[in-house]
């Protein structure tokens, strides 16, 4: 176990020293609004070459350091979150090859090499998914694998179309976006349904709750700042692409939708994992929608806060998991705040910074962002699910609050609560100065320029109120959902939709719309593929030879009359044809 401890005591300083490298190097190059393009020739064969092309910008860096900086964060608390798991190395490397496919996603301005971090992403995650060898975690890794996989199919479509341009380096024809050939709209159709897919927008949402299978430090890592984030960054890279092929309208709708689904769902469900993934949700939706109204550095710099106080979510969590016995129902919670102090001033930093707090990092971005919305020419329609959703971000982190932290102790006397492991403590502990700060030394890195935004006076108390009234909401809602639960069967009929995600978890399984597809594919794979194909192709012709090379064998092993009998009547027949 020593051994376990110090390799990821290593991984720590050696990610955490590329990070802090990385920052510096993008503090220069946003200060210089500096780019560079790298060419590196892999292989020569005779004219063909093979080239990997490396983007590195302020985007690029900036996004690479935080990755790294969490990744090695999570890597330090896995060795004790992890402390009896017998393969902690396998899980070690399989972070660290995720980490890898992420930066191979980050640097590339190649569709292929793109492609390759795509899908290194999308296999490495259903491993981490299974790690947990059960049917509830195969379950989940299928439908997240399988989810992903349409989007893998939508980027080689797009890329089997940026054939027609002559280079995979989308980078090269960034100019000719605007010149809405019908080439460059089914590209970005492509694109975007590869993203939808990867950032689990409607109709595709269903595999990122399921995806908690995983271990808690694998959830850090994954709904922070690599998986579920690869699908915004790729829209942030192509965004003048979607806003020149006008998608834009419905990539808004679709954001939206999944934002207002994700956090009513939230304030439905119990399992504690399963909040924080449907708050990610909400996220994912709020940077969409943005980008959709033609902002990417809003987005960017949303996704960058995003990741840090979320990792130090999830991280909280897996420390109350931990120390529950592998509970994760929140309503077996309560009083945590009395026996784990750090735990819950660290859960209550990471939860005020995901409500947009004041000077914490999710205030920053989120006010900034609705801000922008406000000064929009987008419908009423998307106006009121983007204040709506925030005031029930704040509903479902209070209710989480009172469950876990503040309300009545629930759990069996004899758990062991308390703070000891240090471990775990200090990675939490630097992403709650990094949630303090972060946001503020990350506004005053992009957003050079200071600007005033001047708004009506209730506009302006709009997010304030809003945000009021969803946490008075969330207070009532956790006095009353357990009297509402017993009494009411309309209430249980409505929860039942609200909390799963609108049944789409339903219909993105055998019990839903995919069921006749699959049975009618079942059907031809028994009738053609089982059947006629092989009565015809290679079973039938096997038996056919089989049955021949068998009379041949029988005529072989009788007496010498088979042979006289055969040379006479082919002796006959020869010289009926020389007669002719």
């Amino acid at each position: 176990m020593f051994f376990n401890i110090h390799i990821c005591l290593i991984g720590l300083i050696v990610l955490m020293s590329i990070s802090i490298m990385l920052s510096v190097i993008w503090m220069y190059y946003i200060y210089y609004n500096m780019s560079i393009i790298v060419e590196w020739e892999i292989l020569s064969i005779s004219s063909n070459k093979i080239v990997m092309i490396m983007l590195f910008d302020w985007m690029s860096l900036s996004f690479m350091s935080f990755v790294l900086m969490i990744s090695s964060l999570v890597i330090f608390y896995s060795s004790e979150y992890m402390h009896g798991d017998k393969s902690i190395d396998r899980f070690i490397i399989l972070v660290l090859m995720f980490v890898l496919s992420m930066m191979l996603l980050i640097i590339s301005p190649n569709l292929i090499s793109i492609l390759l971090g795509w899908d290194g992403l999308g296999l490495v995650s259903y491993l981490l998914v299974i790690y947990y060898q059960n049917v509830k975690s195969y379950n989940a890794g299928m439908l997240t694998a399988l989810s992903n996989r349409i989007g893998d199919v939508a980027l080689l479509m797009a890329i089997a179309w940026m054939l027609n341009y002559g280079s995979w380096n989308y980078i090269y024809y960034l100019n000719d976006f605007f010149n809405k050939t019908i080439e460059m709209k089914i590209i970005g159709s492509l694109i975007i349904l590869a993203a939808m897919t990867k950032s689990a927008q409607i109709p595709f949402s269903a595999w990122l709750p399921a995806a908690m299978a995983a271990p808690t430090p694998v959830s850090a890592l994954v709904h922070s700042s690599t998986l579920v984030t690869a699908g915004v960054y790729l829209l942030i890279r192509f965004n003048d692409l979607i806003m020149a092929c006008g998608i834009s309208n419905f990539m808004l709708l679709m954001g939206c939708l999944t934002m207002f689904m994700a956090g009513v769902g939230a304030n439905f469900e119990f399992d504690l994992k399963k909040i924080i993934a449907l708050s990610t949700l909400s996220q994912l939706g709020l940077m969409m929608s943005i980008l959709s109204m033609g902002m990417p550095d809003l987005a960017f710099f949303h996704l960058l806060t995003h990741a840090l106080f979320k990792a130090l979510l999830f991280m909280c969590a897996g420390v109350v998991i931990h120390k529950m016995m592998n509970s994760q129902d929140i309503r077996y919670m309560g009083g945590l705040i009395k026996h784990m102090p750090l735990t819950a001033v660290c859960f209550h930093v990471s939860n005020l910074a995901l409500c947009g707090m004041p000077f914490l990092a999710g205030f920053y971005s989120k006010d900034l962002i609705l801000e922008m919305v406000c000064m929009s020419n987008g419908n009423v329609f998307s106006f009121l699910l983007y204040f709506l959703s925030t005031g029930l971000t704040v509903c479902y982190t209070l209710r989480l609050i009172y469950y876990s932290m503040i309300g009545d102790y629930n759990s069996w006397s004899f758990h062991p609560l308390s703070d000891e492991d240090w471990v775990m403590s200090k990675s939490m502990i630097v992403l709650v100065l990094m949630a303090v700060i972060g946001g503020s030394v990350i506004s005053w890195m992009i957003l050079s320029c200071p600007l005033i935004i001047c708004l009506p006076w209730y506009f302006k108390l709009l997010t304030l109120n809003v945000s009021l009234v969803g946490g008075y909401m969330g207070y009532e809602i956790s006095k009353l959902s357990i009297g509402f639960n017993l009494y009411s069967l309309k209430f249980n009929q409505l929860s039942s939709y609200m909390g799963s995600m609108w049944f789409m978890p339903y219909l993105s399984t055998s019990w839903g719309l995919i069921f006749y597809p699959l049975y009618i594919g079942r059907s031809m794979f028994e009738c053609i593929d089982q059947g006629w194909s092989e009565e015809f192709g290679c079973e039938g012709l096997k038996s056919t030879l089989s049955y021949d090379a068998h009379i041949i064998q029988f005529w072989q092993n009788n007496d010498l009359k088979i042979y006289l009998i055969s040379f006479v009547i082919w002796f006959i027949l020869l010289m009926f044809l020389i007669i002719l």
